[in-house]
């Protein structure tokens, strides 16, 4: 079939290798002059600076990905181990605690801490891995087009400990197990990476500790723009079209007519209600202004979903209305920070999060629509691993502040030239990296500066709100609860990225990209693609 996928993301460059992979004639549209979306990049003065995710995680999904391209993340990629996984810098405490790719040293640490802790530790990573285990198995890799895979027996004795874990908080679990705030905040904190907050994600996702206590965290040497261009080098190897500059303004459709069977796409039928049209197509603009028409028998976009249906499809064959939207959760904005800093920062490790004391103010104001003051924060420092990120003997920074999906806070810009709002924030910023991690004189020695706003998200990206990841993962917006990857009114219209099943991050748009190749199979398993058997070995 022709597929046109909307969006060069992770997501959609996944989707259009995994479908070209397939047989299909794919061509890829992205607004921008390169690829990457989110998982951006940006260059000055000798710094190169990843504009997007930074930590690499679930590498396992990674993995599955590249062996069904015919590679392997290890020929792909370099990949190295980070030791301390991270640093935790702590208000009102003078020493930071170091998180290592060790269980049994975080276990000891824990016990240092609090008397007894060590032992819960142990016993809450076994839980974590145990559902993490089980959501591989039977959660993430599902289109929930059919219930049959959650009658699975290893499902069914699990409801009794499934139903506990989506109806408590992860906040609530933690505070139940551990007194010390500090080991509170370290094993509340993933519920960031889910654009959530401890007191409203569900306890289930206590299975992102399995990660990064328990396994460690890895990074990509050359950074995470090195995984754009080696997943977009195996989309294009298997004969993707990749067209930059290319700015999608319309899907196009046309009716269905009456009667069974009339829709001419070839995707599996989409389910019970009959859809009101189906695709032709997408419209797109050229940087010259000049409009084009791509025809599709199939589009996925990997773009927004609020964009996708508010600005590309007409009221009629929108899903979800305004009204829904405005019930739902985009996430929080995020206000981030570049530096280019003279000499080496030796207080910070390659990732380090600074926690403010009163942690539920902090994410409290996020959910009210006000700026954390003081807000906590999320600082990468690369260069402390991989020294192509920076000139000899400097440090490269990026700082990531979560604030509200507010793009009335502003834009930002390079050496200050940003909004008042965005650039006070990260003044605010620096000054706390300053003074937390005893690095008095860091803002006189920065060499380079740009900010990146809620504004820039939702021009640049066309977010929802100026999220920063994607709608939150609260009850209602995770799992089954999520926005489908099916178009109900318009067939042969698929979504794949962090608006829609299975969520935000760089492992979930691989997977979301696996599932919009289920729908076009019409593969109802909750299984992950099988994967291309090695190749056997030539005997002599």
């Amino acid at each position: 079939m022709r597929v046109v996928v909307v969006g060069a993301g992770i997501a959609g460059l996944a989707t259009a290798g995994l479908l070209a992979r397939e047989g299909h004639d794919v061509e890829v549209l992205e607004r921008h002059d390169a690829p990457g979306g989110r998982a951006g990049s940006w260059e000055r003065a000798g710094f190169r600076f990843d504009t997007g995710p930074s930590w690499y995680l679930m590498p396992e999904v990674f993995d599955h990905w590249f062996r069904l391209m015919g590679s392997s993340a290890d020929d792909a990629l370099d990949l190295v181990g980070l030791d301390p996984a991270y640093r935790v810098f702590f208000e009102g405490h003078d020493d930071p605690l170091d998180v290592s790719p060790d269980r049994a040293e975080n276990v000891a640490t824990f016990e240092a801490i609090e008397p007894g802790a060590g032992a819960r530790l142990d016993r809450y990573l076994d839980s974590a891995h145990d559902t993490y285990d089980l959501a591989l198995r039977h959660f993430l890799y599902t289109t929930f087009a059919s219930w049959r895979p959650f009658a699975h027996r290893e499902v069914a004795a699990r409801l009794h400990r499934l139903g506990p874990l989506l109806g408590r908080s992860l906040g609530s679990r933690v505070a139940a197990a551990f007194q010390d705030v500090r080991l509170r905040q370290v094993l509340g904190y993933p519920a960031v990476f889910l654009g959530s907050s401890p007191d409203r994600a569900p306890s289930l996702y206590h299975l992102m500790s399995a990660l990064d206590l328990d396994g460690g965290v890895r990074y990509p040497l050359g950074g995470f723009a090195r995984v754009v261009a080696a997943v977009a080098g195996l989309a294009v190897g298997a004969g993707v079209t990749l067209r930059t500059r290319a700015r999608a303004t319309a899907i196009t459709t046309t009716a269905v007519e009456a009667g069974p069977g009339a829709a001419r796409t070839r995707l599996p039928a989409p389910g019970s209600r009959r859809p009101r049209a189906e695709v032709t197509g997408v419209r797109w603009v050229d940087d010259a202004g000049r409009e084009h028409h791509a025809a599709a028998d199939v589009v996925v976009t990997a773009a927004d979903l609020h964009h996708v249906e508010q600005d590309l499809l007409p009221p009629e064959l929108r899903d979800r209305s305004p009204e829904w939207w405005s019930r739902r959760d985009p996430g929080p904005g995020g206000v981030l920070v570049m530096l280019g800093v003279r000499e080496r920062v030796p207080q910070l490790a390659h990732h380090s999060l600074f926690f403010t004391a009163d942690w539920r103010e902090n994410f409290g104001a996020i959910a009210d629509g006000r700026v954390p003051d003081p807000a906590s924060l999320y600082v990468c420092a690369p260069s402390r691993t991989d020294p192509s990120v920076a000139p000899p003997g400097h440090e490269n920074l990026f700082l990531l502040v979560p604030v509200p999906a507010d793009p009335g806070l502003g834009r930002g810009g390079e050496d200050g030239a940003g909004d008042a709002a965005v650039e006070a924030i990260a003044d605010a910023a620096i000054d706390r990296v300053a003074a937390w991690a005893g690095v008095p004189d860091l803002r006189e020695r920065v060499v380079v500066r740009r900010t990146v706003g809620p504004g820039d998200f939702a021009a640049d990206l066309s977010s929802w709100s100026g999220g920063m990841l994607g709608p939150a993962h609260t009850l209602r917006q995770s799992a089954m609860f999520r926005a489908g990857n099916r178009s109900r009114r318009v067939a042969g219209l698929l979504h794949a990225g962090g608006s829609t099943i299975p969520g935000v991050g760089l492992p979930m748009c691989l997977i979301s990209a696996e599932l919009a190749v289920k729908r076009v199979r019409g593969d109802t398993s909750a299984d992950p693609l099988p994967e291309p058997r090695p190749a056997l070995a030539s005997q002599e």
